[in-house]
């Protein structure tokens, strides 16, 4: 007689006895965190406020999966590490990926990859302008209360791309074609926005854009609250300077070292450096001194603070500059400056983790979308690490720790008349945590 599931081949007997291993467990997964995000996601309403943005144009008498459904099959898909659209063939029959989705495990398939695709490439350019307006919404629902100030990180990152996509270009440094999307998170890494654009330095009339619009959606819901944004020196461009002090937004951002600055800093380098040398140490000794000065291109004065830096190697200059009154040079620049470095670990995470840099369709809208979904699994992710104690390693965990210990556990699903049984592995080190998490979901907003 065949066998209709054949063994896995080449393993070794233990003990005189053989091993016979099959795929033939019947309703089993190996996800079964995977309803701890699915609770997460039902408080922050991820896959229903971006399916709000999008007009279902189907037959309502032929649809089988609505779109919130199939949002929220893709967001739970990219947060357990199946960014690759193709795995929904094999996904859809998966037991807990059902019970994720409102679908018991008798019930039909989820939807399939073909019909994710098709998904991918349904909105449109008001569509995505209020899926990145819902985007913000999320961001400001996550606070228990409303905050006297929030502190946002704008960088930018490549994504290498591989394929005639839409809006790729060549990028000399980077040596390759890609996309350059602007993302932003705040001091606490949440995300806030995600802009997909070319590979190429953003001009001062985008960024400008860029910051009116997202200015403007987070004092919608917030119109008293104080922005700050850092970011880095090619950030600080007149626009944008323009625009901060028009909108009453502060802002820390680096700035090139110009003739004009190094005139202000030339006789303290010199100073650091002899006191640096004549140590005769391997020792850094850091200085920093405050004016004001302005560029060829700017408006009016600021207030800017360099950073001066001696070592063995030589002496290194950093520029600064902030509408902040306030504030020491050292604590400005190493207090509050500085930590925006934070914001490419959040980058890392978002990239990484949950390939966000997965923008293989076609059509530039498509991989907007993609951005949205990728940030939603982004969301599921942090929201779930922030139900941590804050004094444990939990509470800074990656999101592939986090992934690997609390969603990828093996779970068997027995079906009875009035209840589904979850039989998860009794061994399970991390059984204790994933309670704990469950048991201060209420904490979490949204």
């Amino acid at each position: 007689m065949t066998e209709t599931t054949p063994s896995l081949p080449s393993l070794s007997p233990v003990s005189g006895k053989s091993l016979i291993a099959r795929f033939d467990g019947g309703d089993m997964s190996s996800d079964g965190g995977l309803l701890a995000l699915r609770e997460i996601e039902a408080r922050l309403g991820v896959a229903g406020r971006l399916a709000a943005c999008l007009r279902d144009l189907r037959a309502p008498e032929r649809i089988r999966h609505g779109v919130a459904e199939m949002l929220r099959f893709r967001l739970l898909m990219i947060a357990a590490a199946y960014e690759d659209g193709n795995d929904a063939d094999s996904l859809r029959h998966d037991p807990v990926f059902k019970l994720a989705n409102g679908r018991l495990p008798d019930d039909g398939a989820l939807c399939s990859q073909p019909t994710l695709s098709r998904l991918e490439n349904t909105p449109d350019t008001r569509a995505l302008i209020r899926m990145s307006r819902a985007m913000v919404e999320l961001y400001c629902d996550s606070f228990r209360t409303v905050p006297r100030c929030i502190t946002l990180d704008i960088d930018d990152t490549f994504d290498a791309v591989h394929g005639g996509q839409q809006l790729r270009l060549f990028n000399a440094y980077h040596d390759d074609y890609g996309f350059q999307p602007i993302v932003v998170f705040d001091a606490a890494g949440r995300p806030v926005a995600a802009m997909l654009r070319p590979a190429k330095r953003p001009t001062g009339v985008e960024l400008r854009c860029f910051l009116r619009r997202l200015v403007k959606e987070i004092r919608r819901h917030w119109p008293r609250v104080d922005i700050l944004l850092r970011a880095d020196s090619h950030y600080c461009a007149p626009e944008v300077l323009d625009f901060c002090r028009a909108a009453r937004v502060d802002f820390i951002f680096g700035v090139a070292a110009t003739k004009t600055l190094r005139r202000h800093v030339e006789a303290l380098e010199v100073s650091i450096r002899q006191r640096q040398a004549a140590a005769r140490s391997d020792d850094k000794l850091r200085r920093y001194k405050e004016f004001h000065d302005d560029a060829a291109s700017w408006k009016r004065v600021e207030r800017i603070i360099a950073r001066i830096e001696a070592g063995p190697q030589g002496v290194d200059t950093r520029y600064i500059v902030t509408s902040l009154k306030g504030g020491s040079a050292r604590s400005l620049y190493e207090g509050i400056y500085c930590r925006r470095g934070q914001a490419e670990n959040h980058i890392k995470a978002w990239k990484r983790h949950l390939a966000a840099d997965r923008t293989s369709c076609t059509r530039a809208a498509a991989n907007q979308f993609r951005l949205m979904l990728h940030t939603g699994a982004y969301w599921l992710l942090w929201s779930l690490r922030s139900l941590m104690p804050k004094r444990s390693s939990w509470y800074v965990a990656q999101f592939d720790t986090l992934r690997l210990r609390l969603v990828k556990i093996a779970t068997q699903v027995v079906s009875r008349k009035s209840r589904i049984l979850l039989h998860m592995p009794s061994a399970c080190p991390d059984r204790s945590v994933l309670r704990m998490a469950l048991e201060r979901l209420p904490r979490l907003t949204c």
